[in-house]
């Protein structure tokens, strides 16, 4: 009797096992096999020893964020695995998160303050996907890493917003400088150019790779915003009539190098007969001598005489 329940046991067991063993793992998905809770590792490896990650942080940094490597399971199967391991499967498609989400309060915009001390609203998008080459980090070592992730993204934006200045490659700066929602407004797809440098380290970090940062709007609050547009309008006047100025300036400096230029071309035109009767009187001298030279002069000053003979003087009347 009691041999025939173990067999039964055993049968059900492996029937158990049989349609509960065996997985997929689909296209867009990887799947992480844990044994009693541990993940399979690969050997002794840890992310910093990964040059792609460990490139992406400092030295205090790789102390913090030291993650274990493990076997990350690709797409396919059948894949077996036993009764007491368990299979996490991570979606890997790039997921796309308002900036607003927060899983505690619910808002319409995030507030930040520029470097004026003007509160803005800023509205946007992130898109962002797990990293395969870090997913201990993000299955088992950040509790909640979508939120993870948005409050990082949101403190590098605040920071961003709170220093930003528009300054040209030149060192010069805009004239409406003091005015930093202007700046701002200009600059969208700077920030988010920025945005998506500085959270690049998140791969290493936290294990979410961001795909791309969609800040769309930044609007001062609606009490201020008639002020501000007072402003603007008088800092582009302003700004109209520096641009008039300097356009007449540039015109006047213009006009005065081609009248340079002109002085020049007429003395060069005057000159060059002198210098041409130079080289001829200097060649004359050298082939022919004194003599040469002197009998050239007479006959070149032979049509001035006979001027000279034909010239009518009028004296004035009260000399005369």
């Amino acid at each position: 009797m009691e041999i025939a329940v173990l067999l039964i046991g055993m049968v059900i067991a492996a029937v158990a096992v049989f349609l509960y063993g065996f997985y997929t793992v689909g296209p867009t998905e990887r799947g992480v096999l844990t044994s009693f809770g541990r993940a399979q590792r690969l050997g002794n490896k840890s992310t910093i020893d990964d040059p792609e990650l460990g490139a992406l942080l400092s030295d205090e940094e790789k102390l913090r964020y030291n993650y274990p490597v493990i076997q990350v399971i690709k797409p396919g199967g059948p894949y077996f695995k036993w009764p007491w391991q368990k299979l996490i499967k991570v979606d890997m498609t790039i997921q796309t998160t308002n900036i607003t989400w927060d899983p505690d309060i619910a808002q319409s915009s995030i507030d930040s303050v520029t470097k004026d001390n003007l509160t803005v609203e800023i509205s946007g998008q992130i898109r962002w996907r797990p990293s395969e080459r870090n997913l201990y980090a993000y299955v088992f070592a950040v509790e909640n890493p979508t939120a993870h992730i948005m409050g990082y993204f949101i403190s590098v934006l605040r920071d961003r917003i709170a220093t930003f200045s528009n300054e040209h490659e030149d060192g010069e700066m805009e004239l409406t400088e003091g005015i930093s929602i202007n700046d701002l407004r200009k600059n969208v797809s700077t920030i988010n150019q920025y945005m998506e440098d500085s959270s690049r380290k998140t791969a290493a970090r936290y294990g979410i790779e961001l795909d791309a940062a969609l800040i769309t709007t930044i609007d001062p609050p609606p009490e201020v915003d008639e002020a501000l547009a007072s402003i603007n309008t008088t800092s582009n006047n302003v700004a109209a009539e520096i641009s008039q100025a300097k356009a007449e300036a540039d015109q006047t400096l213009k006009m005065a190098e081609q009248a340079v230029q002109i002085a020049e071309n007429q003395a060069n035109a005057e000159a060059a007969p002198l210098l041409e009767l130079s080289e001829t009187l200097s060649r004359m001298h050298a082939t022919g001598g004194r003599e040469a030279l002197d009998s050239y002069i007479r006959n070149a000053s032979l049509p001035l005489r006979e001027k000279a003979a034909q010239t009518i003087i009028t004296l004035n009347a009260k000399n005369s």
